[in-house]
């Protein structure tokens, strides 16, 4: 059965005949819906447009005082010229097919509301940046031109507005050296939503404008590291503007900063209504309190890989939570960077830090994006994933990788899911017998059998031609086991585990057969 074909049927829907190999879903509505479920492994391209002068200070040298911000750079000499040059050299095509190689799918590109001028200067009006549109009138066909190199090397992009009007942070990292004024004005919060809106238009025409259409743009992150006087300022801002862009788009993915308050905003999505996916970013770093810097490094290894301890207990609570409400969790900030009092000097302790991260995030997350790509001075091995990969301390390759061709093989692999879906079904049933009560274990089953056939669909998606042999795997699993019934009633945990456990019995099975 074609790739196509199964997602339908995973879908719970009935095939219909087919002309010839006329797909039964198209092109424009499977390639989007296999990159934004996908399995995220990807890096964040940061200083690239929004600028961090730890990471590189050559844009800064002109800078206005205090020289930390986007805007301090704009209002110096020469900023038009050494922006752009800064625009074009940062990331080149050679970047492009290192994060390939790794076996990396995804970036996460932060970018300010200024950025956009090109596409819309009303963007600009009554802001900070009211009179520099000559120096970011160019930012966004850069922007654009990003967007069209990834999709060229496979990899899923991720727009995150980093910097608002008004400044939703107090650092600089969002745009100006002022104070945050975000939540103290309802014009900026208004403007940040029509500013959203603008970003989701010419996303979709400048996608639509290929042909085919572009299908690697993976979503939107609304607001980076929000902090606001209370969560209902924010939520209630949340759910205007995810009104106003699923007007627009009701496909597109949207991603929302939850303040490192992960479980209350995980229920704050399980109340909404969405009809795609909601998906809450989570960064997470331990090396910025005194707690942190005054426990060791592994005390954070543990903490991180216990699955009794907080972290993995929220992550799993949350990581169901949003699931049920179509939606899940990433993890769009991380890095191996320790304070030097947690490390003890003992070889490859940092190594395991960051593995440990990794098997985390690969367990309960929809996906990770390392902070950061690259750093202006070598050597940084905790934020620059260029130094951790070449000193070893970042895996040089992550997710699976292809070695074998998987055509020809329906029968065995048929007798393969039926081995395994017996197999889980009998532990799924001997575990719930100790607990009497009433269970429609046939739930469990159906939802095995669909998440075999889900999870086969976006593995079989891997092309061959992928010169780098990377592995699609489903990601967002439990948003998609919604979808994939219309029985959402008491019963539907059962149908839920089936689906998640065939989801990731066709990842080993896959692995096992294609990828050893």
């Amino acid at each position: 059965m074609q790739g196509l074909e199964k997602l339908k049927v995973a879908l719970g829907r009935k095939p219909r005949p087919t002309v010839e190999n006329r797909p039964l879903l198209p092109p424009s509505v499977f390639e989007p819906m296999l990159y934004r479920y996908r399995k995220h492994r990807g890096v964040n391209l940061g200083s690239w447009f929004i600028l961090e002068r730890w990471i590189t200070d050559r844009p800064y040298r002109f800078a206005t005082a205090p020289g930390q911000s986007d805007l301090d750079i704009a209002r110096g000499p020469n900023a038009r010229e050494l922006l752009e040059d800064h625009w074009d050299n940062w990331i080149v095509e050679d970047d492009w097919a290192w994060i390939s190689e790794r076996g990396m799918n995804a970036v996460r590109i932060p970018i300010g509301y200024y950025h956009l001028c090109g596409t819309d200067p009303s963007v600009l009006h009554e802001t900070a940046f009211h009179d520099l549109l000559p120096v970011f009138s160019s930012a966004w066909s850069r922007i654009t031109k990003a967007i069209e190199t990834a999709n060229r090397y496979g990899l899923g992009v991720l727009i995150d507005l980093h910097a608002a009007p008004g400044k939703q942070n107090r650092d600089p990292h969002s745009g100006t050296s002022d104070p945050p004024m975000f939540f103290n004005s309802r014009r900026s919060r208004k403007h940040t939503t029509r500013i959203l809106c603008t970003l989701v238009k010419a996303l979709n025409a400048y996608a639509n404008s290929h042909r085919p259409p572009l299908a690697n743009i993976i979503g939107i992150e609304l607001l980076n590291e929000p902090d606001p006087s209370s969560d209902t300022d924010l939520q209630s801002w949340y759910i205007s503007t995810i009104k106003a862009l699923r007007e627009i788009d009701s496909t597109i993915p949207l991603y929302l900063g939850e303040c490192w308050r992960t479980g209350q905003y995980a229920d704050f999505v399980q109340k909404m209504a969405s009809p795609s996916l909601l998906v809450l970013d989570h960064h997470l770093y331990r090396c910025f309190t005194t707690l942190d810097n005054s426990t060791t490094v592994h005390e954070h290894i543990k903490a991180l890989s216990d699955s009794s301890a907080p972290t993995p207990q929220l992550f799993a609570r949350v990581t169901e939570t949003l699931g049920r409400a179509g939606g899940g969790l990433v993890v769009g900030e991380w890095s191996g960077g320790l304070d030097p009092g947690s490390l003890s000097g003992k070889p490859g302790e940092q190594g395991e830090y960051v593995r440990t991260q990794v098997a985390l995030y690969e367990r309960y997350c929809g996906g990770w994006f390392f902070w950061t790509y690259k750093k202006q001075w070598a050597g940084d091995t905790g934020w620059s994933l260029r130094d951790s990969v070449g000193s070893g301390v970042f895996p040089y390759r992550v997710g699976l990788h292809k070695k074998r061709e998987s055509a020809n093989d329906d029968g065995r692999r048929r007798l393969r899911k039926d081995k395994e879906k017996d197999q889980a079904l009998e532990v799924h049933t001997s575990y719930w017998a100790q607990y009497p009560g009433k269970y429609e274990h046939w739930r469990f089953n159906d939802g095995f059998l669909k998440g075999w056939d889900a999870g086969y669909t976006f593995l079989d998606s891997s092309s061959q031609s992928d010169p780098y042999g990377r592995v699609t795997e489903l990601g967002f699993k439990g948003a998609l086991a919604m979808k994939t019934t219309q029985d959402h009633g008491k019963s539907y945990w059962e149908y839920e585990h089936g689906f998640i456990q065939g989801v990731d019995a066709a990842s080993r099975d896959y692995q096992a057969s294609y990828c050893s």
